[in-house]
């Protein structure tokens, strides 16, 4: 399209395309115009019903780059005038690409159905001879040669759309949208991959946000609104992400929230941050980790109590979960580990970055989250058997019918979709219970009667190896103390009496244990010899009261040599730092200097070269503008040769210049205008001639035609009597008919006027 076409023009000119089915030259007119730089200038009431168009063209013809180079030049243009042109051009982009994606499934449905012929055949010949190369069915390949290229065009539109919304207030509220519409997408047609690559655009643009937050019209973070659309958006990501079972990404999606909500100067909602804490909990249950997952639990239960008029079976259902999540808490910790005699936690930095998604101040445990369970008033309002479950695990001492009683429980449980997934962490909490309380009262038992005490109806059986590497793991930890002689076939509770206890603030001891023991007679020891001394030796307390004295006087002789040896080694510092100040500040200077004077020259030569480079390309400029006015002229005269018939060489017209094209358009005129009069000469003659023939040969053939004219008016005028006289005829006798139904009427009508006269 010539540039100096006017945009009012161009969508009647496109429409005529469209109609001779070139809808690729329509496009790529509309396209220029678009981005034609006079365009800039236009009226966006003239301009916005061309964008429409345009993007109706670039959908049907799945032009994905054209449309975003066209949409990008005209948020450029509407940004700052007309914000919702903008919206609609780019909501109609985005219902167009849908309506498409559903017509190419209807499409591919059809597809499917016609490939059918009998419907009571489930397979075909061309069926089986295909399953045996390939695993894919008839529509799973309809579905990828129909719907998958407007599926990834879809794509596509979401992800230009976003890219083109970005870092922009004034577009902030359709960014949102667009981000909401591109999950259920996702979701729609189960797009991991996609939802991915969406979830890390989404996190590049808010860095992006955050950088340049000093731009016109950029995305405020400060703005409570701007916030908690943001907020809205991370939380539909984060169930988008979670109904997906992409939990990795809805880890992130939670940081991501986490660090919103810091930022956010207001309290979010409870119903959001009881979304936030149920999300938590699933995501920690994924990735077994039970400790923060019964605190995610226990948050998610404060904040939905905070909300009112909850029935009261919902209630008991999330207090069971709570207060069942804690007791599955292992009470061997899996990530600590024995250096020597020092317990290492290995994850306590991954804790502590847990405890803050979480809004902890330190990282949970399982004593802390039972005991705060027990102050929220959990246990009040749980099921019978969750604190039944809790009172034989924390409270009762039952070594010998430990498991016995928690069997039904764990039916119970396994009966609950939502809670048999606490069985197999249970199983660890329980054993870990039985070997304690064992040991507090057995030295040693034989394997088969501990297997014998576990001895838990299927499916909940455990088995001897499971035991064995129980106790094996809880030795490695050192929260055991056990050793299995498989020759005897029985385990020992072996007992350091120097050891640290590790019982928990919960588990009940029926006597008091060997460190205990000694750690208590110890202790009496020490104050009894200490008493027994100041009693037997009088000269002890003298002794002391001397060396007590003697140690005072010292450290008063000694304080003040202490104190002026401490003010001379503090002038003396001083001194030194004052004179390594200076040194640096005068090195400093120097080097700023240096550093000045070579970055004035720096620019100087650098202010020089870019003045001369731009003279240079100001000459070329003109001398380009000079050489294409020219090359402008000789092709439009070039042009009118060739229109009127002069066939130019274009070797000769490369060399040729505008004079000389000037001199053959002359003389092929001079040529042109006397042909013409030549031959307007010879037509005229021609045509007197041919006139003169015409008239004599015309003569004899009019009187003929004049004849045979009268004959056939006579004809015709008989024809028109005959009929006239005919046509009378039928009148007079149908008024005579008239005349005589009239006539019985006379009487009657006579009597009536004298009636009406007298």
């Amino acid at each position: 399209m010539a540039p100096h076409v006017r945009p009012e023009n161009v969508l009647k000119r496109a429409e005529e395309l469209l109609a001779v089915d070139q809808a690729g030259d329509a496009l790529n007119l509309l396209h220029e115009i678009i981005t034609s730089k006079r365009t800039r200038n236009t009226p966006i009431a003239s301009l916005e019903p061309i964008m429409l168009r345009f993007v109706e063209l670039c959908v049907q013809l799945r032009k994905g780059k054209l449309a975003k180079e066209g949409l990008y030049t005209y948020k450029n243009v509407a940004q700052n005038t007309s914000v919702g042109s903008i919206e609609v051009v780019l909501k109609r982009f985005i219902d167009l690409s849908k309506e498409k994606v559903a017509e190419a499934q209807a499409q591919a449905d059809r597809i499917a159905l016609d490939t059918i012929d009998d419907l009571e055949a489930s397979e075909t010949p061309e069926s089986i001879m295909l399953s045996t190369v390939s695993t894919e069915q008839t529509k799973d390949r309809t579905d990828r040669a129909v719907v998958t290229p407007w599926l990834k065009f879809l794509w596509e539109v979401y992800r230009t759309v976003l890219e083109i919304l970005r870092n922009n207030a004034r577009l902030e509220i359709m960014y949102q949208s667009t981000a909401t519409q591109a999950f259920q997408f996702c979701l729609k047609f189960s797009r991991k991959t996609e939802f991915r690559r969406l979830c890390e655009l989404l996190r590049n643009h808010l860095q992006s946000a955050a950088k340049n937050s000093s731009q016109v019209h950029a995305i405020n973070l400060n703005d409570p609104d701007t916030l908690q659309r943001h907020l809205d958006t991370r939380f539909a990501q984060l169930s988008a992400a979670v109904e997906l079972e992409l939990w990795q990404e809805a880890f992130r999606s939670v940081e991501d929230i986490h660090t919103l909500l810091t930022i956010s100067k207001r309290p979010a909602k409870p119903s959001m941050m009881a979304n936030y804490y149920e999300k938590l909990t699933r995501i920690f249950l994924v990735s077994d980790n039970f400790l923060f997952h019964a605190a995610a639990a226990s948050r998610y239960y404060n904040v939905r109590m905070q909300m009112k008029s909850l029935p009261e079976e919902e209630v008991t259902k999330t207090a069971s979960t709570v207060l069942l999540s804690a007791l599955s808490i292992p009470v061997i910790n899996t990530s600590r580990v024995r250096a020597g005699t020092i317990d290492v936690d290995e994850n306590k930095p991954k804790n502590a970055r847990l405890s803050g998604l979480l809004n902890l101040s330190k990282s949970p445990s399982r004593a802390s989250l039972l005991r705060e369970a027990l102050i929220h008033g959990v246990l009040a309002r749980v099921s019978p058997e969750i604190r039944e479950l809790y009172t034989i695990l924390e409270v009762d001492f039952h070594p010998l019918s430990i498991c016995k009683k928690i069997t039904p429980i764990l039916s119970w449980i396994a009966a609950d979709p939502k809670l048999s997934r606490y069985i197999a962490p249970l199983h660890q909490v329980i054993l870990t219970r039985l070997f304690q309380q064992l040991s507090q009262v057995y030295d040693a038992v034989k394997l088969g009667f501990v297997l014998k005490l576990v001895d838990f109806p299927e499916p909940f059986t455990v088995s001897r190896t499971t035991i064995e590497k129980f106790i094996m793991n809880g030795c490695k930890k050192g929260e055991l103390a056990i050793r299995v002689n498989h020759a005897a076939d029985s385990i020992t509770f072996e007992s350091d009496v120097y050891a640290v206890s590790k019982a928990t603030d919960a588990q009940v001891t029926l006597q008091a244990t060997p460190p205990e023991i000694v750690r208590g007679e110890l202790a009496r020891l020490g104050k009894s010899l200490f008493a027994v001394v100041n009693v037997v030796d009088s000269g002890y307390l003298a002794e002391r009261e001397a060396a007590k004295k003697g140690a005072i006087e010292r450290a008063v002789v000694g304080v003040e040599a202490e104190h002026r040896a401490a003010l001379e080694r503090k002038t003396m510092i001083e001194a030194r730092a004052k004179e390594a100040e200076s040194i640096l500040q005068k090195r400093e200077e120097d080097e700023s200097k240096k550093r000045i004077l070579k970055q004035q020259q720096e620019a100087a030569a650098e202010q020089k070269r870019l003045a001369e480079e731009m003279r240079k390309r100001e000459l070329e400029r003109i001398r380009r503008e000079l050489e294409a006015v020219e090359e402008q002229k000789k092709r439009k005269l070039a042009d009118e040769i060739i229109a009127a018939g002069v066939k130019l060489d274009p070797h000769s017209l490369e060399s040729m210049d505008t004079d000389k094209l000037r001199e053959v358009q002359i003389e092929q005129v001079e040529k042109k205008t006397k042909d013409m009069q030549e031959r307007l000469r010879a037509t005229a003659k021609r045509i007197d001639h041919l006139e003169r023939a015409y008239r004599k040969a015309e003569i004899p053939l009019l009187e003929k035609d004049y004849e045979k004219q009268k004959e056939t008016d006579l004809v015709l005028h008989k024809e028109r009597h005959k009929a006239k006289v005919e046509q009378s005829k039928e009148l007079f006798d149908h008024r005579q008919l008239l005349k005589k139904r009239l006539v019985r009427m006379v009487g009657d009508y006579e009597e009536f006027k004298e009636k009406l006269l007298h």
